[in-house]
């Protein structure tokens, strides 16, 4: 097995498992019986379980921020876009492994005790929150509902995997509307 096949093969054993049972819950045995890689392999491609961690995130980062584009690109420009955010939140919350934000749950397992982790989320962040502003700022809106129309997007992340339902996307959705409007 090549060093992609395996690389491949390994991220997606410890993706799946990371986000249905959490970081810490999970060892390295897990993922390699998972994968079908040797451990031996496994360390070679991924020296320790942060870098394994930090992987699965870039990868997720990529894939999560391609479906959110690609689900806006049917959307008409202006407004409609921006809002569209929370429709395609509201889809995603209804998908039956939806488990919360893969980086906020990262986060709140790892941030305090692996900074290469917490940096890697807060990229992630910071890259949807530069997204949105670009969204508004198509829109015509004002630079300052950006940081709000954020916390609801994230906050809807929260509570959706909390309750265990789809509703806080359209909850955030008419508050994003109410802050879009305003003057």
């Amino acid at each position: 097995m090549n060093h992609a096949e395996a690389e491949a093969r390994l991220l997606d054993a410890a993706e799946k498992l990371f986000y249905e049972r959490g970081v810490q819950a999970v060892g390295m045995d897990q993922v390699r019986t998972a994968s079908g890689v040797s451990l031996k392999r496994l360390y070679q491609v991924f020296p320790s379980k942060s870098e394994l961690v930090r992987a699965c995130l870039d990868r997720h980062d990529r894939r999560w921020r391609a479906r959110l584009a690609a689900h806006l690109e049917g959307c008409p420009a202006g407004r409609e876009r921006v809002l569209a955010v929370y429709d395609w939140l509201y889809e995603w919350f209804t998908e039956p492994d939806f488990r919360g934000c893969a980086f906020i749950n990262a986060y709140g397992e790892l941030g305090a005790v692996d900074q290469a982790v917490a940096d890697t989320v807060r990229a992630h962040k910071s890259a949807f929150h530069d997204y949105l502003a670009g969204l508004v700022a198509s829109a015509g809106g004002s630079e300052r509902a950006v940081a709000p129309l954020v916390l609801l997007a994230e906050g809807a992340m929260t509570a959706a995997a909390i309750s265990g339902s789809p509703e806080p996307a359209r909850q955030a959705r008419l508050g994003a509307a109410q802050l879009l409007a305003a003057p």
